[in-house]
């Protein structure tokens, strides 16, 4: 049996939920699609899903999937930590979020869950 330290690292799901301020949902959804997400895509972020939740235009959710937590951090700290998104668009984004929680779970918990092996 392989010990755990020589297993290959778990890829990572990264849920990210926002309770938006009232009435910012649309210049939120503006923000994320026209500037986020080709930023992230740039910094080689994978993003499996972002939108406005269909109940509530207040509450928005970001998924991205990374091959590992540590590369999760990485990415992250890199994209969070650019001069491009502190200039540009930070302050903006905090403006329109009133609360925000982030999940991260590992990938293979899905397919357990459905009785499959990953």
């Amino acid at each position: 049996m392989t010990r755990a330290a020589e297993q290959p690292p778990l890829p990572v799901l990264d849920v990210r939920t926002y309770k938006l301020e009232p009435g910012a949902g649309e210049e939120f959804d503006r923000l994320v699609r026209e500037h986020a997400l080709p930023m992230l895509h740039r910094f080689g972020i994978d993003v499996v899903g972002s939108g406005p939740s269909l109940d509530d235009r207040d509450l928005y959710c970001l998924l991205r999937a990374f091959p590992s937590a540590a590369r999760r951090d990485a990415q992250l700290g890199s994209f969070y930590g650019s001069d491009e998104w502190r200039q540009n668009y930070r302050d903006t984004a905090l403006a329109l979020i009133e609360a925000y929680h982030t999940v991260t779970i590992p990938l293979t918990l899905i397919g357990q869950r459905l009785g499959r092996r990953t």
